[in-house]
């Protein structure tokens, strides 16, 4: 006996919003079993003796397109298996689906994705990803809840149109439809939308221009922010700039490796540690600035496990999501201060990423090759490298590694 799959909206067990449950039931020798379309609706916008939402009911045509993709998925293995000979029953029929990640929607996949990250500590990716889902919200009015279908090129074109309408750059444009794009990439290879639907043929993500902008600065400006008279200032705004410093002299060592970078890793005259972003290991001559920088916040009784710089403290950040947020909070605080200190002696937008990319120039023009600061720098590939370096110029100066200054 063949199966039979049916839509109902389940009466029986109503949500705490009032709302009934949207339930595909998969009949076959008289057993049932009732799978979740994840989409709930009140009873008014429900045709029980049709099977189908109402002409009423908001995002009906959503729905129907979900109802439609979710019974064919079952039919298709139906078909499948009845052509092969092959005996089923509804639990084998149900298990077959239930055993895969079956993300119905753009909004689910998204959810699920997250939460991959967050429990394997990329809370970095999972941010780019919540960013990436918020902005889709927005776009949508909250109405997220769509099969990856519904997403072609048109779809795609006035998102575009969308986002530059909110003031967003050809930078932040190209990372969210890098991200969606990447998702959408995770949906066909999950098998919840079929490789014919896939947009990004027909719309390409290359088309916007991203290419880094200058961010580097001279040495001569390098030694004014560190000749600026800070002693009447806060102690953010000089921790602000000892950590600028510290980067630049270290080999551009970002934010985030310097916010964990603890006394254990100081040994010999050297800086030993391993890159958090691509898990390459580092290591880089101390010098006397460096030196000087960390004495500045040195405390007797200190070990080899606490922090060097008064960002996280072992004792409060015990877990990841807590260092996460601590340092995206002090970063955020610590670009603040730079840009001031900018202002203040004649540079437009310093950061802390000005730093990291000055080292690289710097090396660059002194004739270093780009793979040795490839290596300095941490990255996993010299294409990285690459993009910190293409649009500075191309011009080298007769300047060692080592005179930074």
């Amino acid at each position: 006996m063949k199966a039979n799959i049916e839509v109902i909206c389940y009466k029986y067990k109503p949500l705490k919003d009032g709302t009934l449950p949207l339930m595909l039931r998969v009949t076959k020798d008289r057993k049932r079993k009732y799978v979740s379309l994840g989409l709930s609706l009140h009873e008014k916008f429900w045709d029980f003796e049709k099977g189908k939402p109402k002409r009423n009911c908001p995002n009906k045509e959503q729905i129907e397109r979900l109802i439609a993709a979710k019974t064919a998925e079952y039919n298709d293995l139906i078909v499948e298996m009845t052509s092969q000979q092959r005996e089923y029953t509804v639990e084998t029929l149900v298990s077959h689906f239930h055993n895969q990640v079956r993300c119905a929607t753009v909004v689910e996949l998204y959810d699920k994705l997250i939460d991959d990250m967050k429990r394997g500590g990329k809370l970095g990716n999972a941010g780019v990803y919540k960013y990436s889902r918020t902005s889709l919200l927005k776009f949508t009015g909250q109405r997220l809840q769509i099969p990856f279908s519904d997403i072609d090129a048109v779809w795609l074109r006035r998102y575009e149109n969308w986002l530059r309408t909110s003031g967003c750059g050809d930078t932040t444009i190209s990372q969210l439809f890098r991200t969606l794009r990447s998702v959408f990439n995770k949906a066909v290879e999950l098998q919840l939308v079929k490789r014919d639907y896939y947009p990004f043929d027909a719309y390409k993500v290359s088309k916007f221009d991203t290419r880094t902008k200058k961010r580097a600065i001279t040495k001569e400006d390098v030694r004014k922010v560190i000749a600026l008279d800070l002693s009447q200032g806060y102690p953010s705004e000089r921790l602000a700039r000892d950590i600028f410093v510290f980067s630049y002299f270290g080999a551009g060592i970002n934010f985030a490796d310097i916010a964990l970078l603890k006394y254990g890793n100081v040994r010999d005259g050297r800086v030993q540690y391993v890159r958090k972003k691509t898990g390459k290991p580092i290591n880089f001559l101390l010098t006397e600035e460096m030196r000087n920088i960390i004495a500045k916040y040195q405390q007797q009784g200190q070990t080899d496990e606490d922090y060097i710089f008064p960002i996280l403290d072992r004792r409060v950040h015990r877990t990841e999501q807590q260092r996460y947020d601590r340092t995206h909070k002090v970063l955020t605080n610590t670009n603040r201060w730079l840009r001031k200190i900018g202002q203040r002696v004649g540079i437009e937008h310093l950061t802390t990423y000005v730093a990291r990319h000055t080292f690289a120039t710097v090396l660059k023009r002194s004739g270093v090759s780009v793979a040795l600061i490839s290596e300095s720098l941490g990255h996993s590939d010299l294409s990285t490298t690459q993009i910190y370096l293409d649009s500075f110029e191309n011009s080298q100066i007769d300047a060692a590694m080592q005179h930074l200054l």
